[in-house]
């Protein structure tokens, strides 16, 4: 059965690396094939060849799932015709309004649109945007029903390898189109009013509920600098964390923690399990009804899904909360349901809800940890103490998931281990409780003692960060010297008394050290960056590396330089450059700039931009560029 659902899976992930999608019809054939398997192959005396045919069809299954669906979702998009075109919608603010520095951007659920003829996705992400003068735009608050102006575009994103896909991430999230409201000019007065102020769905409700918290907090910690991070740790929206505090947070490797985390809703099912399994037994007549470990099972996953609906329900969320329905189903059952089949079912229901789910990084970092964790844990006849059992799940989760950090982000912190000893506890038995406590009381102290342990905590975790060498990056690894690691993973960490378990170290060797190809001596490779409007080139010859402009910034947070350069350096194994020319002061050309300077070693910057610009301040050896300027690598010769 786990072995199915595993193949499911891989189905699902198969089919997301297409480039066209399967026909509708192919469905149809799968449910013959299926009805012929039961029907007359499933009573197959030959064990192994039962288990075969069972394999393929899981992963046909899970193949052929995640394209019907993706058909569903690709059927409701934007006709070209209207893109650009002012339309008049109505609808409702979907989630958490989130501020920018030009105004405001939201999720918008379109209910009808009011402009003849006129066909608009049902889910849009929109921006509203301050006027002229710089006037602040009108309060939007989640769950209210506006009518709105608005133009719109199909999704667009960057085409990049090993860069962040926002299309697909668009996608993923329901989202088929984005653009803004359309100003009111003065000339002709464009429709946007206030038409319901709450729409009292539960969605919407628990959206409302999102943004009062965060309000709470920002009002209780004014101008505080951990203020964002409590937010995330209370609803799960990171928006508020500075580029900062995640750059720690990620060479760390405790970025899982500064969001709900499955260890935070397990912690507040286990309270709300633990207080009705008190109260339950105090009450003799209910006890007659339903016994209290059943009671409190039900109560205990109540509690989890209340609480990841308010994190915003992402992958670690509901693989959280689809666990714990397994586990509580068991219980409710009289059944004893093994832990490997509980994570089995908890993966198996994920796909089947959100196929697309296997696109996000935190779907196989999560089912990843809870899978070492149970490996390494379950089913040992030694029980060590509790701190030396603490430290082995450390060491077996960084090796365990040190395969899918690589192949995900080309990176992984050698500080982890060290950085989530500490962090863990701290965050989540003290930061976290007194968050939800004092969101709930009416008392600033809780809140801000809360704030004082996050920024001892963030002390730490930035000293950790400052160590030599505490994250390793690396070119980006072959699909086989994932799957190869994987396998040594798991010899590395079974049980003592396996025969020369050291020998899972080999296996690492093709992951850490892979074979990067290089031009060859004379030749010239040039690659030519997709960052939307403007430039951004990679020139490499042998042994050297040369950064032409570094794009634009999108945001005071985002540009091209992290989003886009650093990345495709590090997938292609590029550790430092030798030269980074940025032509002239021109943000579509320089606003990525200082991210780069940040991330790679530089050994000259040639420019034109004036001597004290912010965007190069960073660079340890400025040049001018000027003509006539030379210079020779590996055979080739640049002018």
């Amino acid at each position: 059965m786990i072995g199915n659902v595993v193949l499911f899976a891989l189905g699902a992930a198969w089919l997301q690396q297409q480039s066209a999608l399967p026909s509708v019809l192919w469905s149809f054939a799968f449910a013959v094939a299926c009805a012929g398997y039961f029907l007359f192959l499933h009573d197959l005396r030959m064990r192994r060849a039962r288990r075969l045919i069972g394999g393929i069809l899981s992963l046909c299954a899970g193949f052929l799932w995640a394209a019907l669906i993706a058909h569903i979702k690709l059927a409701d998009y934007l006709p070209e015709e209207w893109e650009g075109r002012d339309v008049t919608v109505v609808g409702v603010v979907a989630d958490l309004p989130q501020s920018t520095e030009r105004g405001m951007r939201f999720e918008f659920d379109v209910e009808r649109a009011r402009t003849p003829l006129a066909r608009i996705p049902r889910h849009v992400t929109l921006n509203l945007y301050n006027d002229r003068n710089g006037k602040a735009t009108p309060g939007i608050r989640a769950g209210q029903r506006w009518s709105f102006t608005v133009r719109l575009r199909r999704p667009h994103g960057l085409a990049n390898p090993n860069g962040f896909d926002f299309e697909a991430w668009l996608l993923e999230r329901g989202i088929r189109a984005t653009g803004y409201v359309r100003p009111d000019t003065g000339e002709h007065a464009l429709d946007a009013a206030l038409l319901q102020p709450m729409v009292w769905r539960p969605l919407y409700g628990v959206a409302r509920a999102r943004e009062w918290v965060r309000n709470r907090i920002f009002h209780a910690l004014p101008d505080n600098a951990n203020a964002g991070v409590l937010v995330a740790l209370a609803i799960g929206d990171q928006q508020a964390i500075s580029r900062g505090q995640w750059t720690v947070y990620t060479r760390t490797g405790v970025n899982h923690l500064m969001s709900i985390s499955g260890l935070h809703i397990t912690m507040v099912a286990g309270l709300g399990f633990a207080l009705v399994l008190w109260l339950w037994r105090r009450a003799p007549r209910l006890m007659a009804h339903l016994p209290a470990v059943k009671a409190a099972a039900v109560a205990g996953f109540i509690t989890a899904l209340a609480y990841a609906l308010m994190a915003g329900y992402g992958v670690p969320a509901q693989r959280t909360v689809y666990m714990l329905g397994a586990v509580a189903v068991a219980l409710l059952c009289g059944l004893a349901a093994a832990p490997a089949v509980v994570l089995a079912l908890a993966l198996l229901v994920a796909i089947v809800v959100d196929p697309m789910c296997v696109l996000a990084p935190g779907f196989w970092l999560s089912f990843g940890a809870v899978a070492v964790i149970m490996y390494v844990s379950l089913g040992r006849l030694e029980q060590p103490q509790w701190w030396v059992n603490w430290l082995r799940v450390q060491w077996a989760v960084t090796i365990g998931l040190a395969p899918f950090l690589v192949a995900l982000f080309q990176q992984v912190s050698i500080v982890s281990p060290l950085a989530n000893a500490f962090a863990i506890p701290l965050v989540s038995l003290a930061i976290v409780p007194l968050t939800l406590i004092g969101v709930i009381v009416p008392v600033d102290w809780l809140l801000r003692l809360a704030a004082w342990l996050m920024d001892w905590c963030n002390r730490w975790l930035a000293w950790s960060s400052s160590l030599p060498d505490a994250v390793w990056q690396q070119h980006a690894p072959a699909v086989w010297a994932v799957v190869l690691s994987l396998l040594g993973a798991v010899w590395l960490l079974a049980p003592r008394g396996a025969p020369s378990r050291w020998l899972g170290l080999f296996a690492f060797l093709p992951l850490f050290f892979p074979r990067v190809e290089a031009p060859a001596n004379g030749e010239l490779w040039i690659d030519v960056l997709d960052v939307g409007q403007g430039l951004s080139t990679v020139v490499r010859t042998r042994t050297h590396a040369l950064l032409y402009d570094a794009g634009p910034t999108f945001s005071s947070d985002t540009d091209a330089g992290s989003r886009v350069v650093v990345p495709f350096l590090r997938a292609q194994g590029v550790q430092r450059l030798d030269g980074f020319i940025v032509t002239h002061d021109d943000n579509d050309h320089s606003g990525g700039a200082r991210s780069v300077l940040e991330a790679v070693p530089v050994g000259w910057l040639a420019s034109s931009l004036p001597a004290g610009a912010q965007s190069i301040d960073l660079a340890k050896r400025r040049l001018r560029c000027f003509a006539g300027q030379h210079w020779e690598w590996d055979g080739v010769r640049f002018e």
